[in-house]
């Protein structure tokens, strides 16, 4: 795959990178990498690339939306990532308010459907708040899913699954040998999205190519994509050329 290293000449050859016929990823997670690098690049604050980054949010989330995907999940925010600076995690916390305060009529225009999955009891009231009105005021649209996981770590939520399974088999609820894929996938914190719980398409911007604890158990068959575009840069033909890799693929499963 060439290296695309400008957005007029990505533009330019979109039409390279989609076929609008093929098979769309119902399913698309992304990894919003370097919002930092994108700001250091500019000798700009860190906070300037963050912001840059939900104004990428808001631009592939619509793009998303217009393609057919069923379900866009964007890891915002990570267990480890408490461990930064406190006025970057204060300003972190802020950019959901200010991101559903702006884009809530663009949302709703699109029938898209907030969710998320996370551990909301340990962000900050405001922020808590915000998402829960935006889940809630979105809870009858039809259209794609956009889920935020916020405050989500991959190998909490499988230990935490295996917590529940235990108790139940404590109690009498459940038999040891009636444990599957299925009875687990019920106890992930995606289990809301049904069939489309599982990750077909997984992007990560910036260059690095690692899960980061990242839907650890969704995305055992997904497909990868590795950009080295810095989040902030990563637009709509980017995404095209993601969706058009993912339609050369052929996904086996495991068998031929």
């Amino acid at each position: 795959m060439k290296e695309i290293n400008n957005i007029e000449s990505r533009t330019e050859d979109a039409k390279e990178y989609f076929d609008a016929t093929g098979l769309i990823p119902e399913h698309v997670a992304i990894i919003m990498d370097g919002n930092g690098r994108w700001a250091k690049k500019r000798q700009l604050k860190r906070s300037a690339g963050h912001k840059a980054g939900m104004d990428q949010v808001k631009t592939i989330a619509k793009h998303a939306s217009k393609r057919g995907v069923k379900v866009l999940t964007l890891y915002a925010f990570s267990t480890e990532n408490w461990k930064r600076p406190l006025n970057e995690v204060n300003y972190l916390m802020q950019l959901p308010v200010d991101f559903f305060s702006s884009f809530m009529p663009e949302i709703m225009e699109a029938d898209i459907k907030v969710m998320m999955i996370g551990h909301p009891s340990d962000l900050p009231k405001k922020t808590r708040k915000v998402m829960e009105k935006a889940i809630e005021e979105t809870k009858d649209n039809n259209g794609m899913v956009l889920n935020f996981a916020v405050n989500y770590g991959g190998r909490k939520e499988i230990l935490d699954a295996v917590k529940e399974i235990a108790i139940m088999v404590e109690k009498g609820a459940l038999k040891a040998d009636k444990i599957n894929e299925k009875v687990f996938e019920e106890h992930l914190m995606t289990s809301s999205l049904s069939e489309q719980q599982n990750v077909d398409l997984m992007i990560r911007t910036s260059g690095e190519e690692r899960l980061s604890n990242f839907l650890l158990w969704q995305n055992a068959y997904s497909e990868f994509h590795f950009s080295s575009l810095l989040w902030p840069d990563f637009g709509e033909v980017d995404f095209d050329e993601a969706l058009r890799i993912y339609q050369k693929r052929n996904r086996r499963f495991g068998g031929l």
